[in-house]
Order: C-alpha cells, then sequence, then structure tokens
C-alpha cells in the first residue's frame, strides 16, 4: 500500500486543498449576501427562482466545505450577515439594478465557480475533496445552463460579434 492510500477521510489536507477549500467558502459565504441583495433588485419572477437555487446551492456547498474544514481543524473565513428583503419599489429607479445585469453578474459568479470547482478536483490528492468538488461542479453547470436558457428567453444575453462567413474553398 501506498502514501495517502488509506482511507481519504483520515489523510491530511494539503496546502493547496486547504486554501482552495478555504477561498471556496468565502465565496460561496459573500454570493450569498450579493444574492439576496441582487433579490431585492429583480422583478422577474423566473430570475428571482433562479437566484433562490443559487442560494441554496451556496449554503448547501458552504455547509459541506464547512464541515471539512472543521473536521480538519482549519479556521473558517467570516460569514457575512444576511440581507433584509426589501421592496423594490423602494429602490430608486436609478439605484436600482436591473435584472438582465442580475443575470449577467450571475452568470459571471456560475463560470468562476465552475473554474474554482476544476482547480480544487485538479489539485486535490484526497478523493473525498475531488469527488465534493465534482458535485459542485455538476450542480453548478446545471445551474448555468438554467441562466442562459433565461438569458436567451428574456433577450438579456448580449452575444460577441458573430462569425457567418464561410471559406470558400474553389
Amino acid at each position: 500500500m501506498g502514501i495517502l492510500s488509506g482511507n481519504p477521510k483520515e489523510e491530511p489536507m494539503h496546502y493547496g486543498e486547504v486554501y482552495s477549500t478555504w477561498s471556496f467558502l468565502m465565496a460561496a459565504k459573500a454570493a450569498v449576501a450579493g444574492y439576496q441583495i441582487h433579490l431585492n433588485h429583480t422583478g422577474d419572477s423566473d430570475l428571482k427562482k433562479l437566484l433562490e437555487e443559487a442560494i441554496e446551492i451556496c449554503k448547501q456547498q458552504g455547509e459541506q466545505v464547512e464541515t471539512l474544514l472543521k473536521e480538519n481543524g482549519v479556521g473558517l473565513p467570516p460569514t457575512p450577515p444576511e440581507r433584509p428583503k426589501a421592496n423594490i419599489e423602494d429602490i430608486p429607479a436609478g439605484a436600482r439594478i436591473m435584472d438582465q445585469e442580475v443575470a449577467a453578474a450571475l452568470s459571471v459568479d456560475i463560470s468562476a465557480g465552475l473554474v474554482a470547482c476544476s482547480t480544487v478536483i485538479g489539485q486535490a490528492i484526497r478523493e473525498d475533496i475531488a469527488m465534493m468538488f465534482g458535485q459542485f461542479h455538476v450542480q453548478k453547470a446545471t445551474l448555468g445552463a438554467k441562466v442562459l436558457r433565461l438569458n436567451k428567453n428574456k433577450g438579456w444575453i448580449i452575444p460577441p460579434p458573430l462569425h457567418h462567413s464561410k471559406v470558400d474553398e474553389s
């Protein structure tokens, strides 16, 4: 039997795993607060549902990572306070974040989350950590597909210049 070939949960985390999981937890906690703020600015019911789903995913993933870090004696990042609910009509029009801006920010966050999950998977030597972040990656990719579909259906997506011409090979 080789080194680190026993029960993964009994193996120590290496520094990369510690740093990446700690950073992921800090980002998940910040995302919950940010999405709660975005909910206050959102008028579209479909977008609200996706934000609520994103909050639940971040909380669930955060709880799993928090448990992992606690079991390994790693201090936890601070948790931002829960944001109060506000009436969208109480936010002045010029200060309100528009729905398409909220959807774009959500898309960017999901994309960054996919990269973060892939990074942890790539640097993990503990199989349990790699598997956990593999599951997180699938959850984020699924949510990202829903947000992409919403952006397309609402006409909120701004595509880059589209390439229509084909090379004439005659």
